[in-house]
């Protein structure tokens, strides 16, 4: 079954046309992906071929596997997901790797940071911050609840201490100071004149409002965070933001204008991926 699945996908046109199969027929089957390997030999019965069966044609239609599997890994944990909450993306642990390595050199009174997660999505990052950071006291922001519902049963699942809120942007915090050590966001930042180039299952599956920046200006909430988020930070602590591939370079000119430095850190791939700005606060 997991041999004519790879070549029906493979037919279909899918890169990553044997991942893919492994992980429906596997979950088809009610096993882990090594335990398939392990018994390949294992009878099948009919339900378990429907399932597969199914699950295949849905992918090569173009539903991302992570929806319908119903899990996407991200730094190491299994978080559930489904339509309407954003699918964790490898590259945004990247702003964990700069957290932990900035929580190293940060010595706090209590023993832990305050942190913020603003546009939780599935709860990816802050989940897992409250676990790699262990003291610290983390609250999480959306706007969506089909999200926050996504993240709330993320954190219980994990045993992440998290305070999640609906909201929009830094919410009840916005006109607070000194607040927080810690500030980290992926917020959407693709152009929507760009909508073409993304791959289908992005483009047709996944929320809108958590891909493409609003008005059109892809810097719209960097720029947002920096403006606002800024003066949230105690001293000592930093602001953490994901960027598109491409977006370092007009943002630094924007950057420039307004007087903010910031450091631009880059992910496996080579590109600028996230923007580092420092606490205003001495």
């Amino acid at each position: 079954m997991l041999a004519r699945g790879r070549e029906f996908l493979q037919r279909k046109g899918l890169e990553e046309f044997r991942l893919d199969a492994e992980l429906l027929v596997s979950h088809a089957l009610g096993l882990g992906r090594l335990d398939l390997f392990l018994q390949l030999d294992r009878p099948v019965v009919e339900t378990e071929v429907v399932a597969a069966r199914e699950l295949l044609v849905r992918r090569a239609k173009g539903e991302p596997v992570a929806y319908l599997i119903g899990e996407r890994e991200f730094y190491g944990r299994g978080f559930e997901v489904g339509p309407g909450v954003l699918i964790p993306r490898p590259e945004t642990e990247l702003i964990v790797d700069l957290a932990r390595d900035w929580a190293k050199q940060t010595l706090f009174p209590s023993g832990g940071a305050r942190v913020l997660d603003v546009g939780t999505g599935s709860g990816c990052l802050a989940v897992t911050l409250a676990l790699e950071l262990p003291g610290s006291t983390v609250d999480a922001i959306d706007v969506s609840e089909p999200a926050l519902n996504r993240a709330l049963a993320n954190a219980a699942r994990l045993g992440a201490d998290v305070s999640f809120h609906r909201g929009d942007g830094l919410g009840p915090w916005r006109s607070e100071t000194a607040r927080f050590d810690l500030i980290v966001s992926n917020p959407p930042y693709i152009d929507p004149g760009h909508a073409g180039d993304l791959a289908r299952e992005v483009r047709d599956h996944e929320p809108v409002e958590a891909l493409f920046a609003p008005a059109g200006d892809p810097d719209h909430w960097a720029l947002r965070l920096m403006d606002q988020g800024l003066a949230l930070l105690r001293p000592g602590g930093v602001l953490l933001i994901e960027l598109g591939y491409d977006q370092a370079p007009r943002l630094r000119e924007r950057m420039a204008e307004r007087g903010v430095e910031g450091k631009f850190h880059k992910d496996l791939g080579g590109h600028e991926r996230v923007l580092e700005l420092p606490s205003l606060a001495s």
